[in-house]
């Protein structure tokens, strides 16, 4: 392996730099070891929701057992914040009722992860579409 010019090392380091600054210790724990992620044998119900305007794009999927959501999973192509917001999601949903669910909002998911900046702040918006999305389709099929 050939070893980095002292300018790419400078850069790389720089780029560690920028990423601390820009996401807090829990954005990063669950960007690097997500929770939850992958398909759902079984699922009750599953939804894709995406972001058309930078190409994120979030699948959520649950089980439901005795009226509470026994497992969630998801599968996200998408930037750090989004990958870290639909891991989170997946653990803030377990045990919850579906009319629960629909209390999780972006801002809940942003504070939970210590305050995502506006830059960032769609990767909480797209699981709480997500979520929102999912309520809607759970109430649709069981009524």
């Amino acid at each position: 392996m050939a070893s980095r010019s002292p300018y790419a090392r400078r850069f790389h380091g720089l780029g560690i730099a920028i990423l601390l600054l820009m996401f807090s210790d829990a954005v990063l724990d669950h960007f690097k070891s997500p929770r939850n992620a992958g398909e759902l044998p079984g699922a009750t119900s599953k939804v894709e929701v995406s972001n058309p305007v930078c190409g994120d794009v979030l699948q959520l999927a649950v089980r439901i057992e005795n009226e509470r959501i026994a497992e969630a999973r998801f599968l996200c192509r998408g930037c750090t914040t989004s990958i870290a917001c639909a891991s989170l999601l997946t653990e803030q949903l377990r045990g919850r009722t579906v009319a629960e669910a629909r209390s999780i909002t972006a801002q809940s998911l942003s504070q939970s992860l210590g305050e995502l900046p506006a830059a960032t702040f769609h990767g909480a918006e797209l699981a709480a579409d997500a979520v929102q999305t999912l309520v809607r389709n759970i109430a649709a099929n069981y009524r």
